[in-house]
């Protein structure tokens, strides 16, 4: 029976580690440009991770503006990833959910759910430090 538990511990730990190796991956910055209903679209996403929880922010260029936005409920685990952000628009509060993968170490394909009027797909491509 203990050894059992150990297992089914080792197991959990070993599964909490990818989340975090995920987590670590996602770290940085990524670029993204794409079109909308409502015009070109740009975005530079950075995420940090702090022992293995996941924050983010958001710097934008629309057709309305330029501006920055915290970004919501991210997360990393093995190949998925997936945020929300919110956007004021017209004393309105926008849920945008973002989910998707990533396709390699500097590429996450993105599909982007902008309330109940639109989905969008983007690749974002990890920012190099310099």
């Amino acid at each position: 029976m203990k050894a059992y538990r150990r297992i089914i511990l080792c197991t959990a730990f070993v599964l909490a580690g990818l989340g975090s190796a995920r987590a670590a991956e996602l770290a940085g910055k990524w670029k993204a440009e794409f079109d909308t209903q409502i015009g070109a679209q740009k975005y530079t996403y950075e995420f940090k991770s702090d022992a293995g929880k996941l924050t983010g922010k958001a710097a934008f260029e629309r057709p309305d503006g330029k501006g920055e936005i915290e970004l919501k409920e991210v997360k990393a685990t093995k190949d998925e990833v997936s945020f929300v952000e919110l956007l004021k628009y017209q004393d309105q509060e926008i849920r945008i959910e973002y989910t998707g993968k990533f396709t390699n170490d500097d590429e996450l394909k993105l599909s982007r759910k902008v309330g109940d009027f639109a989905t969008e797909e983007l690749v974002a491509k990890r920012l190099k430090e310099k």
